[in-house]
């Protein structure tokens, strides 16, 4: 039988409770981080926290205390006439002597070329999704954890994919309207709107902040060529880190100068950003590549041939075929993914031996995260 968690003592320190624990842990509460989350200073129903931290000096402390037989900490602050309730289980949880001294584990599943041969982990039905919220549950954990999902068997009129990708959340609009025609045109204004081929890539490198998820609906795909192709941006990296730690490090500093020049909007977008981000536990937040959208660098010259070689690396590594999952979109196929993490192209097609129409809709991240939050934690 599992003994409950539960606080052997509590005792104040300079600033802080120490709390020791049943299974020997010892925990440190900064006095000023226990009022400031007070648990009962939480909006009933939006959830929001209202108390003001203004209202207390820095110097509060506890006038007095206790470990209850339920091993609920009980404080009364020597300002504002208040008393404070922590649960064992609210403490343990939001411990943070705990967390920032656990090894970081990344939640995501990096992949290369060897994924072709399981597509199946991340592939789903259109019915699992529009059913239920486990389907909807299953897409966001294969989009978050893999970056990559390939819906089944969607309809395959115009514009009836938004149905799919709403039962997530709402769109990211951009200039490029909702939803946007992937299909051969004249006089395009980006080179998706040809029969080229593309180069792996995320979409709209020259935003600050970059839509999310890109979600590519197939109606239909009867040319000759037009396969896509896909690769991890996050496994490259990691490749990169192991194995060239001095062009990783450059690639993560030196901000490259990202370019739009739009003749449909008037408009000149002009953004510095490294190709790599990293978030604060150093995993991989962003990558951020696009040759036909990076424009004349300009960094300090003793940086400019490190910075080249370690580009040229790396540019090569993204198209390398041991990192790359090439596979071919049919009618009904909504092929849904991180942009901030996949880089995604096609081989060039033949307009001329039949049609191939893509509609393409954006989400940002915080929408998936946050939906795939809300049903893990209902799940649970």
């Amino acid at each position: 039988m599992t003994n409950k968690l539960s606080i052997l003592e509590a005792k104040k320190e300079n600033r802080d409770f120490i709390v020791e624990w049943n299974d020997g842990h010892i925990s440190q509460f900064n006095y000023l981080w226990l009022r400031d989350n007070c648990p009962s200073e939480i909006h009933p129903t939006a959830r929001e926290r209202t108390f003001n931290l203004l209202t207390v000096t820095e110097n509060i402390a506890p006038e007095k205390f206790s470990i209850g037989d339920d091993s609920k900490l009980t404080v009364t602050w020597n300002e504002g006439n208040h008393t404070s309730e922590f649960s064992a289980e609210w403490l343990r949880e939001n411990c943070y002597t705990l967390k920032n001294s656990a090894p970081f584990q990344s939640p995501y599943n990096l992949w290369d070329k060897r994924l072709s041969t399981s597509l199946d982990k991340i592939k789903i039905s259109c019915e699992e999704i529009m059913d239920s919220d486990e389907g909807v549950l299953k897409y966001l954990q294969q989009l978050h954890y893999y970056g990559f999902s390939l819906v089944e068997n969607a309809p395959v009129e115009k514009n009836s994919g938004a149905s799919v990708i709403e039962r997530i959340s709402h769109f990211r609009e951009t200039f490029f309207e909702t939803p946007f025609e992937v299909i051969n045109i004249p006089n395009p204004n980006n080179s998706a709107y040809t029969a080229l081929g593309l180069r792996n890539h995320l979409d709209l490198p020259y935003y600050e902040i970059p839509p999310g998820y890109q979600f590519l609906h197939c109606l239909v795909n009867d040319a000759t060529g037009g396969d896509s192709t896909a690769i991890d941006g996050f496994k490259v990296a990691s490749y990169m880190r192991q194995e060239f730690p001095e062009f990783f490090s450059i690639l993560t500093e030196i901000p490259v100068k990202f370019v739009n020049r739009d003749y449909t909007q008037n408009t000149t977008r002009v953004l510095h950003a490294p190709l790599i981000l990293l978030d604060k536990d150093n995993d991989f937040n962003l990558i951020r590549f696009s040759i036909a959208y990076m424009s004349i660098m300009d960094c300090p010259p003793d940086k400019m041939d490190l910075f080249y070689r370690a580009y040229r690396k790396f540019a090569e590594l993204l198209h390398d075929d041991q990192f790359t999952v090439k596979f071919r979109l049919k009618a009904g196929d909504i092929f849904s993914f991180n942009n901030l993490r996949l880089l995604h192209g096609r081989t060039e097609f033949d307009p001329n031996s039949g049609h191939r129409h893509l509609q393409g809709y954006y989400m940002d991240r915080d929408e998936i995260k946050g939906r795939l939050n809300y049903l893990e934690q209902k799940e649970n």
